[in-house]
């Protein structure tokens, strides 16, 4: 694709990656047969390559975004499975990214959307505030039928029958190995998750101790910033990128670090980006340092290799790819392997590298075209009758979770239970024999 930045537009480092990128794409539109929205909405404006369109004519000519562009680029799902397609190398990641950032920058959204955007940015990356939200949210729904907009019925249905207590070992500290050390890992604990679900990073911590990893939650450890990064809110999204970086730099050099364990996908793709981030910024050499460390639990368990992994139930398991994990950090076999070798039965549905709507905020923000592609992943899965679902992030669970009855867990929670943890609790209660 040609491009005519001027010399000045292309100081501005982020517009001379948004030019490198644009200048990759050859129109093939070969991202439009697995673009999600594009499927459901059938709006060339609404694939990636045509968004990528509207993105070269709002950046190139410096212009004040239309609702139209807006509209569009809102509408993506960051899934990324157009990255996993496109046979040019196209970053579209780092170029949504740029155009969120420049439409937050420059475009004044409706009153409306502004105060929504700006709570969820104000309640989500904060346990202590999003679990009082959910509560919250329990008792308002109810109500939820005299709520005008559907984004505000789409935030009451979010919320779980059951909110966990917080749980103690999300608190800075040290948890030795069982065993001889194999690794010193640190464990990005979070945070939606944790008041969501507590029982992911337990059974994390586990599972590891069980492996030979002294497991340490490093002091000043939050929020890694994907949620406020991808609505374009910068600074908000780098205070808190930082804060993790500086918590993850002090364990380097202190005892050291021999990973950044991270076990939900989405915040993957974003801590393995700071170095991308970062860039031309004083902390761009540490945020490197960290985005070299952060593994997947999948990634490390199998480095580690599984250990006695007897002891559940030979269960039917649907395996669901998370997009963060698949395409935005490019891990599709690895946790379908550690499954196996625990004794599961994987199965995978029909389109698995389509997302399934829920992709951070984005079930909240654009509720209609979620609830579609909810409803087809939930078919897929149904359709090849599992015992239990497994997926390796948050979101993920929640959405799908929501749609059926089917129980939803993650991938480091049954592989916890087959090396000697606890069942899942989801699980707890259902016959074991019982046929798929």
């Amino acid at each position: 694709m040609q491009t005519t930045f001027t010399a000045q537009q292309l100081a501005d480092p982020l517009t001379a990656r948004s030019n490198e990128i644009l200048r990759t794409c050859v129109h093939c539109g070969f991202c439009t047969a697995t673009c999600p929205t594009y499927k459901v909405l059938g709006d060339e404006l609404d694939s990636p390559r045509g968004r990528i369109y509207l993105i070269k004519d709002m950046l190139e000519n410096s212009r004040v975004p239309d609702a139209k562009t807006v509209q569009h680029i809102d509408r993506c799902l960051s899934c990324l499975s157009c990255m996993t397609t496109c046979p040019s190398g196209v970053h579209y990641m780092h170029l949504v990214d740029h155009a969120r950032e420049y439409i937050e920058a420059n475009y004044r959204r409706p009153l409306p959307d502004r105060l929504l955007r700006w709570m969820l940015a104000k309640i989500l990356p904060y346990p202590g505030r999003f679990r009082l939200a959910l509560r919250g949210a329990k008792l308002g729904r109810p109500f939820r039928r005299l709520l005008p907009d559907p984004r505000l019925r789409a935030m009451l249905d979010m919320a779980p029958r059951d909110i966990p207590p917080p749980s103690l070992n999300d608190r800075p500290q040290v948890f030795a190995a069982q065993g001889a050390r194999r690794k010193r890992v640190a464990l990005l604990v979070g945070c939606a998750q944790r008041a969501l679900n507590t029982d992911i990073n337990d059974a994390t911590i586990r599972l590891l101790r069980r492996h030979g990893c002294e497991v340490v939650i490093p002091k000043g450890l939050g929020c890694c910033g994907a949620l406020t990064h991808h609505m374009g809110r910068t600074d908000e999204s780098h205070a808190m990128a930082a804060a993790n970086i500086r918590a993850v730099m002090a364990e380097v050099k202190g005892d050291g670090l021999d990973a950044v364990v991270i076990n939900t996908s989405g915040c993957g793709t974003t801590v393995k980006d700071y170095g991308h981030m970062f860039a031309g910024d004083p902390l761009e050499a540490d945020a490197a340092r960290v985005a070299g460390l952060a593994r997947d639990i999948t990634e490390v368990m199998a480095d580690l290799g599984l250990s006695d992994a007897t002891h559940a139930a030979p269960l039917r398991v649907g395996y669901h790819a998370a997009c963060s994990l698949q395409h935005g950090q490019q891990i599709k076999a690895t946790p379908k392997e550690l499954l196996a070798d625990a004794g599961f039965t994987v199965l995978e549905p029909k389109d698995s590298h389509i997302c399934c709507g829920s992709a951070g905020t984005y079930n909240l923000m654009q509720p209609a075209i979620s609830a579609e592609l909810k409803a087809r992943k939930v078919a897929t899965l149904e359709a090849i009758r599992p015992q239990v679902i497994s997926a390796g992030n948050i979101g993920c669970m929640m959405q799908i979770g929501s749609g059926t009855g089917v129980p939803v867990v993650h991938t480091a929670e049954l592989l916890d239970w087959a090396t000697g943890g606890p069942r899942p609790r989801a699980l707890q209660g259902m016959d074991m024999l019982q046929p798929g």
